[in-house]
């Protein structure tokens, strides 16, 4: 889920956001979703050198950030994208479909 402000999500959208995952979980779509903080309570650690780096703050500064996410099953792309679509419609944000690797 995609947005650009923390914590925008209107009390109508929430209703929406909690059936939609109420449908998930009754058609067995449901793996785990969740919320994200805002980029700025971000800390960035690079342990790629001799020692861990740690920096506050996101890696890459940008307007939209991933505010949350869902994690659904889905026996192909066509139900992944439909899910994805149905899901957009109901917290009123762009949603990105990603398959995990």
């Amino acid at each position: 889920m995609i947005d650009d402000t923390p914590n925008s999500a209107t009390d109508a959208e929430m209703v929406a956001i909690d059936a939609f995952n109420d449908g998930l979980i009754a058609d067995g779509h449901w793996v785990f979703a969740g919320g994200l903080a805002a980029p700025d309570s971000a800390t960035v650690i690079d342990n790629t050198g001799a020692a861990p780096i740690f920096t506050d703050g996101p890696f890459v500064e940008s307007k939209e950030y991933l505010a949350g996410f869902w994690v659904m099953e889905a026996p192909d792309l066509d139900v992944a994208l439909k899910l994805a679509a149905a899901g957009s419609k109901a917290c009123n944000r762009r949603v990105e479909v990603r398959p995990f690797l």
